[in-house]
């Protein structure tokens, strides 16, 4: 079967939408207090390896049957990947990392699942997933790029050689991370365990909550400092128009969200979008150091 690049773009994009789907649903398994709906892993309890005799139980089983389909995608990719002609070395290697990674995430939540949804496993599963979010979206741009050859890869000269628009284009992404990683701190921290029962991080929540915030105000003024530089430079501003007017607004409608969860006792629906959305900031957040990456190569062409 002879697989086209076109072909092989859908797949990636089929496994992006999975990988972010599973985030959604595992942060509904949680806000429904579904978490030990299944108590036991593999097996949902020790009569049934399947359950769906309650509510709970069938939100939690929902969610581990769909990590069959994510497991599916990945797997396509690598299939594919290897029938590719000319076979492509970097899509390889991206989607053998998407298969190891969703492994990864299956012995995480069997973890999790037995240390009645400890918090640090909870947070693990969760920066695994975003990290898996990461190579998906890098496994579907380079899918974008038609490369000539395998082995040799023209990369051309960088568009952005400003120094300092570089440094914060890394700074972006560093105070976006620590803003989705105290966001887990808050959500370890917060009513919604995933069960009553389950033990939570001992931070004081206004203190973390502080904490988280002043991190998405840094990625503000970073974001701000960005915007204003990029317009001084012609290339910065070819490259940065719809990406940093993306991360821009996504920013901003999850700060909002942040706010008004918060000061409505963070009710289930605003914690659920405020998960998915913290999930898309950092891919915005990548796709400004990716658009800061891109070379002017005659080989390196989006379709």
């Amino acid at each position: 079967m002879r697989v086209t690049h076109k072909g092989y773009l859908i797949s990636t994009q089929v496994a992006f939408i999975a990988l972010y789907t599973i985030i959604v649903t595992g942060s509904l398994v949680r806000l429904t207090g579904s978490g030990l709906g299944c108590a036991d892993w593999p097996r949902c309890s020790e009569s049934k390896f399947i359950d769906v005799s309650s509510a709970h139980a069938a939100i939690e089983q929902l969610n581990r049957l769909f990590t069959g389909v994510v497991a599916a995608a990945v797997i396509s990719c690598v299939l594919l990947s290897l029938k590719l002609t000319p076979r492509r070395r970097d899509l390889i290697a991206l989607s053998i990392v998407l298969v190891v990674g969703v492994l990864t995430q299956v012995v995480i939540g069997a973890i999790v699942v037995w240390t009645g949804l400890n918090p640090y496993s909870n947070i693990a599963h969760f920066i695994v997933s975003i990290f898996l979010m990461s190579v998906a979206y890098m496994l579907v741009q380079h899918a974008k790029i038609f490369r000539l050859t395998d082995d040799v890869v023209p990369r051309g000269e960088p568009i952005l050689k400003d120094g300092l628009l570089t440094k914060i284009v890394r700074l972006l992404l560093v105070t976006t991370g620590a803003a989705v990683l105290t966001g887990t701190l808050v959500t370890g921290s917060g009513p919604h365990a995933g069960d009553e029962n389950a033990v939570r991080l001992g931070f004081v929540m206004t203190t973390i909550v502080r904490t988280h915030s002043a991190f998405v105000w840094l990625t503000l003024a970073t974001t701000l400092a960005l915007v204003f530089l990029a317009r001084k430079t012609p290339n910065a501003r070819v490259l940065f128009s719809k990406s940093l007017k993306r991360f821009s607004a996504v920013l901003v409608f999850q700060g909002a969200i942040g706010y008004l969860q918060y000061f409505l006792g963070v009710p289930i629906g605003l914690v659920a979008v405020h998960v998915a959305t913290s999930v898309a900031v950092w891919l915005c957040a990548v796709d400004v150091y990716w658009n800061s990456r891109l070379s002017v190569s005659p080989n390196n062409v989006l379709d």
